[in-house]
């Protein structure tokens, strides 16, 4: 069983940066995807940054690109969302999923809730 935790949420001001983090049991070799999605209250969930495990590109929704940079760190097996110049419109509940290989089984975490507001 592969289990998900997000961490690294919390309130900022308008301008500021927080820096989220994805730990899955496994090494990050052992998922074809990782990825950061984020929900509003009241919208859909939608995916903010993907990395694409067997070849390190990483894609970013338009309304986050230039803004948020993602990353993995293999030593510690986790995916990373560093959040630059934070908005009110980025608060959201933030997860992370991640897809085995070939059984294409997904996995999410429970989310972990950034507030930017002044």
């Amino acid at each position: 069983q592969v289990q998900v935790v997000e961490s690294g949420g919390g309130l900022v001001q308008p301008g500021g940066s927080l820096r989220l983090s994805c730990a899955a049991t496994g090494s990050i070799s052992s998922f074809s995807l990782m990825e950061w999605h984020r929900q509003a209250p009241g919208s859909q969930r939608r995916l903010v940054a993907r990395l694409i495990t067997n070849n390190r590109i990483i894609t970013y929704s338009d309304s986050v690109r230039g803004r948020f940079v993602a990353s993995s760190d293999n030593d510690k097996g986790t995916f990373n969302l560093q959040m630059n110049n934070l908005k009110p419109e980025d608060t959201a509940n933030y997860y992370c999923r991640v897809v085995k290989p070939v059984s294409g089984y997904e996995y999410w975490g429970r989310g972990t809730q950034v507030i930017v507001q002044s």
